[in-house]
């Protein structure tokens, strides 16, 4: 009888040990998932980066043709 209750807690200790171990390798992979999520942020922040630089450029190009063609009137000075 007195091997009862230290049976009983050894195996309540192994099923927490076991349960232990898929709780930490699950929040490894939610580590590595965040850290996936916080790399593809970064190059999309990057691409846009890039296409406002692009976008920015285009307007400079489109506003020099625009006053070479006399498309828009001069800025008048008060």
């Amino acid at each position: 009888m007195a091997e009862e209750p230290e049976n009983l807690v050894v195996l309540l200790l192994r099923q927490m040990h076991d349960k232990m171990n898929r709780l930490e390798i699950k929040m490894d992979r939610l580590i590595d998932d965040a850290h996936e999520l916080k790399v593809g942020m970064t190059n999309v922040e990057e691409n846009l980066a890039g296409v406002n630089r692009r976008l920015d450029r285009l307007e400079l190009r489109v506003e020099r043709i625009e006053r070479r063609l006399d498309l828009i009137e001069p800025a008048h000075s008060t």
